[in-house]
């Protein structure tokens, strides 16, 4: 690091009110090429520290009217100067001393009397973690900079794909349902039927990477309310029987006997509830049957869709909301693994969580879980 900094980019503020001492002071650190301002009491080191900006302040402990611990205070209760590292001067040694000193914010102390190969030394250090932390600060901004950049591309993204995608969606739904192999022949049918398929995945991924970007940018609110999920979960279902039996599968809604009303955020539920069933029916074989179940779990409510599909392999299961993982469906379905990070945010968002528990080739089942209405 030492080799890598150029001395005369950097300036120190000395601080003595024995002027022999700052005349010292001054010849051996000019000679080292750094900077130099100077300061003969607390008072002035303060307007000096405003005004010059320095780098580093060597300050000087037993003054008049100001001590040095005393600057120090002031220096550091500052936000203007609270950032600039001090090294105290001084010929108190005592841990009490030293205890003192870095309580009101020293970075260092160099015992009087000092001599020049220490104090390049104990310079050199702090002036180095200067450098390091200026490094580090112009990183965090190139990489603040990066994140809002990216999810400012991600955001127009989205939302000027999304309405386009959804008219196409439509027309394609429309078309799929109207015609037949032996209408058009059976090549035609089957590039409509997958372009039809690939467009409700890609919409899909829009709302996904939108919702998702909101969310992280602190742009998606959420909006509670009280809904009865007896009353959701079967239009949520109806969405996906076309789908689900492009696949042959079936889709068996068990709401059980006892009525659960939520205080969530609807969309948001909705969206993790959407995407556990997208995965079901895309990790499902050919036949297959998926259950939906709500079910009281203590003070909350859970719904969980059971697929009988390929399962997940226990080593994944740890980072499955984490990381984001996608692999292809049965049909060779592609995913973004953006929707499981979105179910987990969302989830937690609305007081909740979501689990899953899965058994490699017997299939999985993913929960989320919702605070139940309170009591009145």
């Amino acid at each position: 690091m030492d080799a890598k900094i150029n001395r005369s980019d950097y300036t120190i503020l000395i601080v003595d009110d024995v002027v022999s001492n700052v005349l010292l002071l001054k010849i051996l650190l000019t000679k080292e090429q750094f900077g130099i301002c100077t300061a003969s009491n607390g008072n002035e080191c303060i307007e000096k520290a405003k005004s010059e900006r320095p780098d580093l302040i060597l300050l000087d402990v037993m003054m008049p009217d100001m001590s040095g611990f005393d600057t120090a205070v002031i220096l550091k209760n500052d936000p203007e100067t609270a950032s600039i590292p001090i090294i105290f001067l001084t010929a108190l040694n005592t841990p009490s001393d030293l205890v003192h000193g870095f309580k009101v914010g020293a970075s260092d102390f160099l015992t009087k009397p000092f001599n020049k190969e220490e104090l390049i030394m104990r310079v050199m250090q702090q002036i180095s973690l200067v450098v390091a932390r200026r490094i580090i600060e112009k990183q965090n901004e190139e990489l603040r900079n990066t994140i809002s950049n990216r999810d400012k591309m991600y955001s127009v993204i989205a939302h000027d794909l999304r309405s386009p995608m959804a008219s196409i969606r439509m027309v394609l739904n429309l078309f799929v349902n109207s015609v037949s192999p032996d209408m058009i022949g059976p090549e035609l049918f089957g590039l409509i039927d997958r372009a039809n398929k690939e467009s409700e995945e890609t919409h899909g991924l829009l709302d996904n990477l939108l919702k998702w970007t909101k969310s992280q940018t602190g742009r998606l609110n959420v909006v509670y309310q009280d809904f009865d999920l007896n009353d959701v979960i079967p239009g949520i279902v109806d969405i996906y029987v076309m789908i689900a039996e492009t696949k042959h599968i079936k889709l068996n809604c068990d709401l059980g006997t006892e009525r659960l009303t939520v205080c969530a955020d609807n969309d948001m539920l909705k969206t993790v509830i959407r995407n556990f069933i997208s995965n079901a029916i895309k990790f499902s074989n050919e036949e297959g049957t998926i259950d939906i179940v709500l079910r009281r779990d203590g003070d909350m409510a859970r719904v969980s869709i059971k697929d009988n599909g390929v399962g997940i392999s226990q080593d994944r299961i740890a980072g499955l909301f984490a990381r984001g993982e996608s692999t292809c469906g049965t049909n060779n379905e592609e995913g973004s693994g953006l929707g499981l990070q979105l179910c987990k945010d969302f989830a937690v968002k609305n007081g909740g969580d979501v689990e899953v528990e899965s058994v490699l080739g017997e299939g999985s089942t993913f929960s989320v879980l919702v605070p139940l209405k309170k009591a009145e």
